[in-house]
């Protein structure tokens, strides 16, 4: 069993490792799938009302309220395979939610690119940082991560992938970590595609 969790602000490539972990048959748990679905329950947009709903979830719950609202998702995948891959942690609250329920088997990767990157990446997937969650700016969203524990999080990665080269070197660097595991990627916990 191996649960690949990955972190990181939003543009930084969490998606695109997603991505890479399904076309090799991993499956992926996204965490804001299940503050999607509470957004929806509550009858409100998730297009506009994400990031509120996510804060409301933590308010209400506490801050590991999303992340133990996944752990049924996670086991239910880790039943018919090996490895699962746990798409947007969002703080170290969170980590040690995994942490406890996985042990030795979790690892956190944290994906990071500089800020006018991101928000180039943002623009030219044809959704500037405003339309991503509802008006908000990406500096806002940021904000609002890392008032998450975003940047405590990320500082307890087991591997730092640096997603600052081409896409195709970024896909092949999470594609190298999902099959060969990160034993040996702990030697070096910054990797430069």
């Amino acid at each position: 069993m191996h649960v690949i969790g990955t972190v990181g602000l939003p543009g930084s490539g969490k998606g695109e490792a997603a991505t890479v972990a399904r076309e090799d048959g991993i499956p992926v748990v996204t965490m804001g799938d299940v503050v999607r679905q509470e957004t929806a329950d509550r009858g409100l947009d998730p297009t506009k009302d994400h990031g509120k709903v996510a804060q409301a979830l933590r308010d209400e719950n506490g801050p590991a309220a999303i992340a133990e609202r996944s752990l049924p998702m996670i086991e239910d995948r880790l039943e018919d395979g090996d490895a699962v891959l746990v798409d947007g942690i969002r703080s170290d609250t969170e980590v040690d939610v995994f942490e406890e329920r996985f042990g030795d088997d979790f690892t956190l990767v944290s994906i990071e690119a500089p800020f006018e990157l991101r928000a180039e990446r943002l623009e030219t997937r044809g959704r500037d940082a405003a339309e991503d969650d509802g008006g908000e700016s990406l500096q806002a969203r940021d904000e609002r991560e890392r008032g998450f524990g975003m940047d405590d999080a990320m500082e307890r990665a087991d591997v730092v992938v640096e997603n600052t080269d081409s896409l195709e070197a970024f896909r092949d660097r999470i594609r190298s970590i999902i099959r060969e595991g990160v034993d040996s990627e702990l030697e070096n916990t910054e990797v430069n595609p």
